[in-house]
């Protein structure tokens, strides 16, 4: 990927100021492109876009705050996005978390879902234009713990009310994930999508930097010392965002830089298109919903 030229290409990065998504935006931005990435803690922000200036050139590089379990805040960012940058080549939604409680986003949808699959949703629907303007590549970092909800979603109980279990909430946001970057490619005029695993990786995530609680802490530190670095878990994301063989291509999963295999489940093109109706009506519902206590 070294000859890959992407000079005068704008990236946008969710949750860049750390683990995969930070070597993510190194390796676009030492291709030559501009990159944008989100935190939702801006002071982390701050501290990961002054490091990575320092690596790659301060024109390359910055960070605006975003937390993806508040459509204010995707709201703003999208407007502050659209006024600042004309372009929007690639978008890479690479945030997420897992938890060991269920808790609840601003709007009051289970926060792995929420989070993972929504607030990426919303983010996408807001910048829609821009994405379609630059005939975009969309980069949905999902992973095949997705195979872990055999069954595939649970539309009847997308938000995990009656039973909630951590590791299972994170399975089914994965495999939204997948459906999501299925569907996208059929509903964006002149945008590609594609999902991919990024390899088991050791990174903050479960940790500090995210909302696990202290069960699912402890069952990841067990395991991380026999983890790849997140170095090498972002070599996928910077393939499947750069890859000029994937041009004009849409609806693929990757791993470990080539194609990788996805369950039943996630080939599901019904459950892909009644997720994506489904994401829209809870849109919907979210903003009337603020315009009524407004």
């Amino acid at each position: 990927m070294a000859d890959v030229d992407m000079s005068g290409k704008t990236v946008l990065i969710t949750g860049g100021n750390s683990g995969i998504g930070r070597y993510t935006a190194i390796g676009l931005a030492r291709m030559g492109a501009k990159v944008l990435f989100t935190s939702r803690n801006l002071r982390k922000g701050d501290v990961a876009r002054a490091e990575l200036r320092e690596t790659v050139s301060k024109q390359q590089i910055d960070c605006m705050e975003l937390d993806l379990a508040s459509f204010r805040s995707i709201e703003q960012f999208a407007r502050q996005f659209i006024a600042k940058y004309p372009r929007l080549d690639v978008l890479v939604l690479n945030a997420g978390s897992v938890l060991d409680t269920r808790q609840v986003t601003k709007e009051g949808f289970e926060m792995t879902f929420g989070a993972n699959h929504l607030g990426h949703f919303f983010l996408t629907q807001l910048l829609r234009e821009r994405l379609e303007e630059s005939s975009a590549r969309v980069v949905v970092v999902a992973s095949d713990a997705h195979r872990g909800a055999r069954a595939g979603l649970n539309f009847d109980d997308l938000m995990f009310e009656r039973d909630y279990k951590g590791w299972a909430a994170y399975c089914a946001s994965k495999l939204a994930n997948i459906l999501f970057a299925n569907e996208l490619g059929r509903r964006f005029d002149g945008v590609t999508a594609h999902s991919l695993h990024p390899g088991v990786v050791r990174t903050g995530f479960g940790r500090d930097g995210d909302l696990a609680g202290p069960i699912a802490r402890a069952a990841i530190s067990l395991v991380r010392p026999f983890l790849i670095g997140p170095e090498k878990g972002a070599q996928t994301s910077i393939y499947v965002a750069s890859a000029p063989e994937l041009e004009g291509k849409t609806g693929g999963y990757y791993d470990k830089c080539r194609p990788g295999k996805r369950s039943a489940a996630a080939q599901d093109d019904d459950a892909a298109k009644r997720l994506w109706e489904v994401s829209e009506a809870l849109v919907e519902q979210a903003q009337a919903m603020r315009k009524t206590k407004s």
